[in-house]
């Protein structure tokens, strides 16, 4: 009896530890399971949002047509999981030196070759990232009302060095044409001056400096009184959808400044010269930066925006849709537009990211 007691005591005992011992086992399967999928969690929100946790400081021009592409790109940040901040406005040099010391993270319109001295003179490879074309085959140049063009047979920026036909554009009453030009800072104040001074222009063409946005609106004024008018633009501008080229207005050609070579050769691929290169535009980003977050540099890489879509956007802002609301609502139709390539440019920078 005694021994039968015991028997039963021995194997009640060895029931309950393997019992015990399922238990434990269970709970440490289901814990190393949790532990699984908290580790597959964390891998996964690191590669979807690898920009969690990390600011981001987006830079633009003084020019508010620049808040469109700046945007997309701010955008495609966040949806990366990158803090983005308010966007600043800096002149196109002081840009440069913002991105190079750090205080910036990126500008979305740095052209090359326009602005190569500023970004040889602060650093240049060593201080910044920049890869893959952002917008392409922007052009820039000098222009006069058509109607002028035609009646004088004015084709060439050096006729101005004639009295009686700088006389035309003279606004101020010193005999002098008078340039609507750029904004201290901007790369094409060096590109206007360089042109005027080694092409002989200086004492026969004024460089209206100032306020382009104040300056261009008096130019239109005055074309809209029947008045010449001698500018400068660019592209994309909305400034091109309200005096077209080709129909209210003409470009006129400059020839190459003396021992033109490299860059200063400006003769485009259609035989014309209208004294600028080509320009692209690239996403420029601080180069530290940019190594410490291969996802965004990576995005920046492969983005693009056709010169036509920014046109399109900035008319909608002339025509009064310019509000910050207005430009978020632009971009957001844009993205809708192009979902899939949208996705693909975030897709890309996960993978760089996983890497």
């Amino acid at each position: 009896m005694h021994s039968s007691t015991s028997a039963h005591s021995s194997s009640s005992a060895h029931s309950f530890w393997q019992r015990k011992r399922r238990q434990l086992t269970a709970c440490t399967l289901l814990a190393l399971g949790a532990a699984a999928v908290t580790v597959a969690q964390a891998q996964t929100a690191s590669t979807e949002l690898p920009g969690k946790g990390i600011t981001v400081q987006p830079i633009k021009g003084t020019v508010d047509e620049e808040m469109f592409q700046t945007l997309l790109v701010s955008r495609a940040l966040e949806k990366l999981g990158y803090k983005v901040l308010p966007m600043k406005s800096l002149e196109n040099g002081t840009q440069h030196v913002a991105i190079a010391q750090g205080d910036a993270t990126f500008t979305a319109t740095h052209w090359m070759p326009l602005h190569r001295a500023f970004y040889e003179n602060n650093g240049g490879d060593k201080a910044f990232y920049r890869a893959g074309v952002y917008s392409r085959n922007a052009v820039q140049g000098y222009l006069i009302d058509k109607a002028t063009a035609d009646k004088y047979k004015i084709t060439s920026i050096m006729q101005l060095k004639d009295p009686k036909l700088a006389a035309l554009f003279d606004t101020d009453g010193d005999g002098r044409a008078d340039l609507t030009g750029c904004n201290p800072g901007w790369g094409c104040e060096l590109a206007i001056n360089k042109h005027l001074k080694s092409l002989g222009l200086e004492s026969s063409i004024t460089h209206l400096q100032g306020n382009y946005q104040a300056l261009i609106a008096d130019t239109i004024t005055r074309f809209k009184t029947g008045k010449p008018i001698l500018y400068y633009v660019w592209t994309p501008f909305w400034v091109n959808t309200v005096l077209r080229p080709g129909k209210e207005v003409t470009w006129l050609e400059v020839p190459n400044i003396p021992g033109a070579q490299g860059e200063d050769n400006t003769e485009l691929p259609n035989g014309k010269n209208y004294g600028f290169q080509l320009n692209q535009q690239y996403i420029l980003a601080n180069k530290a930066w940019a190594e410490k977050n291969p996802a965004a540099a990576r995005l920046f890489a492969v983005m693009q925006l056709p010169i036509a879509d920014i046109d399109a956007q900035n008319m909608r802002m002339r025509q009064g849709e310019n509000s910050a609301a207005d430009v978020n609502r632009h971009v957001d139709g844009w993205i809708k537009a192009h979902q899939k390539t949208f996705d693909s440019w975030l897709e890309q920078a996960r993978s760089a990211a996983r890497r």
